[in-house]
């Protein structure tokens, strides 16, 4: 499928409630079209894997190119420039979630990536780096303990940004890794006590949410299995 006609498929598929919808959800939607995730995905079975149609629907700017790019983008031949141009251009917290979920974990990148977002200023940016570890947490198998209790002293460092987004992903890393094995739960949850603790609001908000859920009987009865 060539780049204008995907994009032309975009735009038929406009849909001003869709765009209302987002925006209510704290997307911007400057460039959006309203376009569903389940439409995005339907066509992107239609593209399959497409690494140049990938790096062309990001550089359009349009908030659904961009989203259905991160689903195209071949992981083997990201580069580590991509990642850093990407980041740079994120505008809006789902096309964060949407790079790291669909792409940025399964590179080679990605630990390294993490590691040095975590102390970035852009608030997009620095959201990547915990969104990277959230993600990584639940797919990255073959990473031992180490790397994710690893993470763990970022978190409480990045937990004084009291960013939305910001804060919200760092909660959601913890949560991730704490969920990951027994081991880790453990470790996490000492984590989120100390948090619970912090004079800064932000830090104990998301100790709280995350101890919460980490010792909640969902959580523990899984782990134990």
């Amino acid at each position: 499928m060539e780049y204008e006609t995907v994009m032309t498929r975009l735009v038929a598929m406009e849909s001003v409630g869709g765009v209302e919808g987002m925006r209510r959800f704290g997307i911007d939607t400057s460039t959006a079209l309203g376009i569903t995730l389940p439409a995005l995905r339907k066509l992107a079975k239609e593209i399959g894997t497409d690494q140049k149609m990938s790096l062309k629907l990001w550089d359009s700017g349009v908030h659904e190119g961009m989203v259905l790019a991160t689903i195209l983008g071949d992981p083997k031949k990201v580069s580590d420039r991509q990642l850093e141009r990407w980041v740079h251009g994120i505008n809006s917290w789902d096309i964060c979630d949407s790079a790291c979920g669909n792409l940025f974990w399964k590179t080679d990148f990605a630990l390294d990536k993490a590691a040095k977002w975590s102390t970035r200023k852009p608030e997009f940016e620095k959201r990547a780096a915990f969104s990277l570890m959230a993600y990584m947490a639940v797919h990255r198998k073959e990473f031992g303990d180490d790397v994710f209790s690893g993470f763990l002293p970022l978190i409480v460092r990045e937990s004084a940004d009291d960013r939305n987004f910001v804060r919200k992903a760092v909660n959601w890393a913890l949560r991730e890794i704490g969920k990951r094995n027994a081991n880790l739960n453990r470790i996490a949850i000492k984590t989120a006590e100390d948090l619970k603790e912090s004079e800064l609001k932000s830090a104990r908000w998301i100790g709280s949410d995350a101890y919460r859920e980490l010792t909640g009987d969902v959580v523990q009865q899984r782990l134990s299995r």
